[in-house]
């Protein structure tokens, strides 16, 4: 199966882009669809599971979320996770956005797999990653880049509080897929 794409334009830009092209592709009866589609182009991203080994926890970060604010909620808990900047590899960025949102240093994270959070609207891939940790690999204070006016606050949860926590409080998708890939790792 085939697709074309033609006259495709950015029709918004400022801090992420608003694409829109015109797009034909076969259909799985044999024949074509031509249709104009709007991609959000953000770039692609980072996002880390980070288990602290020595106190059996889970570490995340709370931070603000204009859009959620559209369902009542302003503040969600998620992995550490981060925009790639332009030439730069998942795996420097995932180092670099860990030490900027956690304060850890981490040495060799295992890359997992990559995912489309929204196909259907967005551009965007995220390269989930997961490493493990120790208390004293915490050298720095953590909270963001001050110079991306970022507020991260980070929180530990216990790995025996995973069940309750993907129930009750965590509404971010990539948390929820890097936490049930933890609770199958964990399943004997």
């Amino acid at each position: 199966m085939k697709y074309h794409i033609t006259n495709e334009e950015v029709v918004f830009n400022d801090h992420y882009k608003m694409l829109k092209a015109e797009v034909t592709y076969d259909t799985f009866k044999g024949d074509t669809i031509t249709t104009q589609r709007l991609a959000f182009h953000r770039g692609d991203s980072v996002a880390i599971l980070i288990v602290e080994k020595d106190t059996n926890s889970i570490i995340l970060t709370k931070q603000f979320r204009y859009p959620t604010t559209k369902h009542d909620k302003g503040w969600l808990l998620e992995i550490p996770a981060g925009s790639i900047e332009e030439n730069e590899c998942p795996l420097t960025c995932v180092i670099r956005e860990t030490r900027e949102e956690t304060g850890y240093t981490i040495q060799q994270p295992e890359q997992l797999f990559h995912c489309y959070p929204s196909p259907g609207a967005c551009t965007e891939r995220t390269f989930l990653f997961y490493a493990e940790v120790s208390a004293s690999d915490k050298i720095e204070s953590g909270g963001g880049a001050a110079s991306e006016d970022e507020d991260i606050k980070l929180v530990k949860i216990p790995i025996a509080e995973i069940d309750t926590y993907l129930s009750e409080k965590i509404h971010d998708a990539k948390t929820i897929i890097a936490l049930q890939w933890l609770k199958l790792k964990l399943t004997p």
